[in-house]
């Protein structure tokens, strides 16, 4: 089985004789142990009984921690508890969370990050609302190691409401985290799971859910995406993987943008790209001194689209790592 799927993997439906809940909140974990505690304990301090709530940690060979353990401590029983058989990497571990939920409404929410009270009760109410949407999310904070906020995204609607021109507005970059989107079963099931890239795969996999059908969104700030040395974000940035996955989910979301639009778009995509990975470039710089990572992603970024402001951007970069700035 391929690491890293070159097409959606299928997710089976589930057996009529199974009795869903309405949710299940699926924890894809590996070597985060020492963030897995807040996160369960912010879906525990919120979930309703088994009969409605399945809680399962779904972990790909951890090495930092005896995570069963941790588990069994932590949910009491509460939480089910699965081990991969071997190392599978994200992509695989996902696609194990959706096959094994059970819930009509899936929550994937990553080992490391966590959820404020009420995101819960505010999905329930979206979905409820808008009975037609494939997905839903809230608004979100990016968090540090400490969980204190360091950012906060602009926001999508003032209340409530199905996101109009949603397709075309992600087609010109990510606006949503992992931890705030919720997405039906049966939505998963008609389009496959996530594919192609170990960052920004969470991006092609909203497009494609917009594409065919409407999303639902609450411009509460109830989801926490953490951002710290070890997680992929970060890991990435510095291997320049980050600048590479971009660069193939913008052709690969091509396919599900009008035709007469799709020219526009990714011309608009890769410029702004192109200036978020330039100005990246120089505070990867800035923090890690790391000259060779810098230079590598600046010089990708003015290849993604070269323009003034990148050209000035990749610049200064160079300029700062000949004189040791």
């Amino acid at each position: 089985m391929e690491r890293t799927p070159q097409s959606p993997p299928l997710i089976q439906p589930l057996p009529p004789s199974i009795n869903q809940p309405l949710w299940s909140v699926m924890i894809p974990s590996y070597n985060c142990s020492s963030y897995l505690e807040v996160a369960l304990r912010s879906v525990l301090q919120q979930a309703p009984s088994a009969e409605k709530m399945q809680i399962e940690v779904v972990d790909d060979c951890s090495t930092d921690a005896d995570v069963s353990s941790l588990v069994a401590e932590l949910g009491q029983g509460r939480v089910l508890f699965f081990r991969q058989e071997q190392n599978v990497g994200s992509l695989r571990n996902f696609e194990t969370c959706i096959n094994r939920a059970q819930g009509q409404l899936v929550h994937i929410l990553h080992g490391d990050d966590f959820v404020a009270e009420g995101f819960y009760a505010e999905q329930e109410q979206l979905f409820a609302r808008f009975p037609g949407t494939g997905a839903a999310f809230t608004n979100f904070l990016y968090v540090d190691e400490h969980g204190d906020s360091i950012q906060a995204p602009q926001g999508l609607l003032t209340e409530p409401g199905i996101l109009p021109n949603w397709v075309t507005t992600l087609a010109q970059g990510q606006r949503v985290q992992f931890p705030a989107m919720v997405v039906k079963r049966a939505v998963y099931e008609h389009l496959g799971s996530f594919y192609g890239v170990h960052y920004g795969e969470d991006w092609e996999m909203w497009t494609r859910i917009a594409a065919s059908y409407p999303v639902a969104h609450s411009p509460r700030a109830l989801a926490m995406y953490r951002v710290h040395t070890n997680n992929i974000t970060s890991t990435t940035y510095l291997s320049g993987q980050c600048i590479r996955d971009t660069s193939i989910v913008i052709e690969l979301i091509q396919q599900y943008l009008p035709r007469e639009q799709r020219a526009d778009l990714r011309n608009i995509c890769r410029r702004n790209y192109a200036l978020y990975y330039a100005e990246t470039a120089n505070k990867l710089y800035k923090i890690t001194r790391n000259r060779k990572a810098a230079l590598k992603q600046a010089y990708d970024a003015l290849r993604l689209d070269f323009n003034p402001v990148t050209f000035k951007l990749f610049s200064k970069l160079c300029i700062k790592t000949l004189i040791r700035y």
